[in-house]
């Protein structure tokens, strides 16, 4: 648990008068290593921030062995924040220079609690998510999900939404990041913790983003629904909410549907479209598709998800791929 902020206090209309050898940024340092490990990157990469941008000790009085004053820390915890930003290296460092700190005093104490600097998030962790993209809102997810750090998540989440749109944040920063903490995890076994910390912040952003579809443009709804045994429902909120930003009321029925509950579902509510979402292959039954109730009017089906790519569609479904396609065809399939 992160220990409460501890924050000095400046006299109004004048400074600390904290005399030189009493003053805690000069007294209380740290080593490169206890840096790197409170800000959770390499030692190696602090070298490079002092060598490249200035962010180094400014302790020159011990020889090779310089320390990190407190304000010094502060500046990094700076950059970090800015690099959870999706800033480049050397955009977070230029902030982390211009960017006013906080007093001596706080920073120090601060930093002995191990509390927050400023009133500014955690940054510990950072270290072993391989993106293969290059959008800097996704490295800036990846980072913020490393630390475990739920706020800047659905923060930068919220952000990019508003700024490039559902589809694209769901293409560019939602799946690189989950398929990079999918591939950590078979890697070294480890982020289970990860993955659900960003599939609950991913929902939220996405729920927070879907509007209330009071006047639906299609007459009957769509049923979006996870194959029986099926659990891996995420994917269907952004077709959700995608379909109603267009207007197009659509009907969440949850993961691992029975067949039976979905059939009864068919039947009440006589659906222009099903979308039947399998993740995992073992899942893709093309009997569930084929024992869908007849209705007077024509139903169409969808088998969305990498579970059906190497398994059969049996007519007349239809087999939908990317949340823009599939937005696409159901909007037009029921509009």
């Amino acid at each position: 648990m992160t220990p409460p902020d501890h924050t000095g206090t400046v006299p109004e209309g004048g400074q600390e008068t904290v005399a030189a050898e009493d003053d805690p940024a000069h007294s209380v340092t740290l080593s490169v290593a206890a840096v790197a490990r409170r800000l959770g990157v390499a030692p190696a990469t602090l070298r490079t921030w002092d060598r490249r941008y200035g962010l180094g000790p400014s302790d020159h009085t011990t020889g090779r062995h310089r320390k990190y004053a407190p304000l010094d820390v502060a500046r990094l915890e700076l950059m970090q924040r800015a690099l959870l930003r999706g800033a480049s290296s050397a955009e977070a460092a230029k902030y982390a220079l211009a960017s006013p700190v906080t007093t001596p005093r706080a920073a120090a104490s601060a930093l002995l609690t191990g509390g927050e600097v400023d009133g500014g998030r955690s940054t510990a962790g950072g270290r072993g998510l391989k993106l293969r993209a290059k959008n800097r809102r996704a490295r800036g997810v990846g980072r913020a999900a490393l630390a475990m750090d739920s706020a800047a998540v659905q923060t930068l989440l919220a952000d990019a939404i508003e700024a490039d749109g559902l589809i694209t944040t769901w293409d560019e920063v939602i799946r690189p990041v989950m398929a990079a903490i999918a591939a950590r995890w078979e890697y070294s076994g480890s982020g289970v913790e990860v993955s659900h910390l960003v599939e609950e912040c991913v929902l939220a952003a996405i729920v927070r983003a879907t509007p209330v579809v009071a006047s639906p443009r299609n007459h009957r709804p769509v049923l979006l629904a996870c194959m029986p045994d099926e659990r891996h429902n995420l994917p269907l909120y952004p077709l959700a909410a995608v379909l109603a930003q267009r207007g197009v009321g659509a009907r969440q029925l949850g993961a691992a549907l029975p067949s039976d509950a979905l059939a009864a579902a068919v039947r009440r509510t006589a659906p222009a479209a099903v979308v039947l979402w399998a993740q995992l292959p073992r899942y893709a039954d093309p009997g569930v598709v084929t024992a869908l109730p007849r209705t007077r009017q024509q139903v169409r089906v969808f088998a969305g998800g990498p579970g059906w790519e190497r398994g059969v569609v049996p007519q007349p479904a239809e087999r939908i791929n990317d949340l823009r396609t599939a937005a696409d065809t159901i909007e037009r399939a029921v509009c």
